[in-house]
């Protein structure tokens, strides 16, 4: 029977909710929507200025137009930017796909620079235009760029594996009754469901050796080779129970069965106290893995 135990206290990977999933969806959807209307007022001055516009003939007289699509291309794009990120603070890419990862967390700051120089650029190198416009809508539009693509980056990006410490950080407060200072709305409902199946395995295995209970399961071991199971798992409260027979069987703390896929405890609770010789009352199983 293999019985390894990780070397450090982590829990299953975070996953967002069906919740957190079609907000997230929703958000994303909301910033496209300021992305097209930036991408749209770019688009509309530069075939305004591809038709003189802003030539020199006019003299300036359209210079407040132009400023104000510039200014209207930023404000869409930081509002775009905001729910973006907003969307990934709820459902944010894994720093293991390098590519996604990099790409959703700085998608704002990419397409806002798609929102911008191509019409700065026109701007800047259009010699028909007139010069007064040039400059102060060259100067306007360089500087809304700079601000709007900062606003735009994701300095300290979410990530799953941060959400993933996060809940286990988490689970380990509830269970200790310390502060909760880790749970953060993103990572609390699952790190909840971890103290309170300890808890109830805790109960459940109290007996005359640990009159307080103990926190160890047994599941059934990933395949050779592998860290964690590809589907969930049901943990037990002792290697005898019948599920386990004829199995490779690994134990552990209830986070440590999370880590590895077991994320479900078993719905037998009062058979399995008989067959591992635990006096204590019969826990229910409240897991909603």
């Amino acid at each position: 029977m293999s019985d390894t135990k990780p070397q450090r206290d982590v829990t299953k990977d975070w996953q967002a909710s069906q919740g957190q999933k079609s907000s997230a969806l929703n958000l994303r959807i909301m910033a496209a929507i300021s992305w097209v209307i930036a991408i749209g007022g770019e688009i509309y001055g530069v075939v305004q200025l591809l038709q003189g516009k802003f030539s020199a003939a006019t003299q300036g007289a359209n210079l407040p137009l132009l400023v104000g699509l510039l200014i209207g291309i930023a404000v869409f794009a930081i509002i775009g930017s905001f729910l973006w990120k907003r969307a990934n603070e709820k459902d944010p890419a894994s720093k293991a796909d390098t590519a996604r990862y990099f790409f959703q967390n700085q998608l704002g700051a990419i397409v806002t620079l798609i929102a911008f120089v191509p019409l700065l650029l026109l701007i800047l190198t259009d010699k028909n235009m007139d010069p007064r416009t040039k400059k102060v809508a060259g100067g306007v539009g360089a500087v809304l760029a700079v601000i709007a693509t900062m606003i735009g980056v994701s300095y300290q990006p979410p990530s799953v594996e941060q959400y993933t410490q996060s809940m286990n950080e988490c689970a380990t407060q509830i269970n200790t009754g310390q502060p909760t200072t880790a749970c953060s709305p993103e990572v609390a409902a699952q790190a909840q469901e971890i103290a309170t199946d300890t808890a109830a395995v805790t109960e459940a295995t109290k007996s005359a050796a640990n009159p307080n209970g103990q926190d160890v399961v047994y599941w059934i071991a990933p395949p050779a080779g592998e860290t964690k199971s590809d589907h969930p798992l049901v943990f037990h409260l002792c290697a005898n129970v019948s599920p386990l027979k004829d199995k490779t069987v690994n134990s552990g703390s209830v986070t440590e069965a999370y880590a590895q896929n077991a994320i479900r405890i078993t719905k037998q609770i009062a058979m399995e106290q008989g067959q591992c010789g635990f006096t204590g009352a019969a826990a229910p199983a409240t897991s909603t893995n």
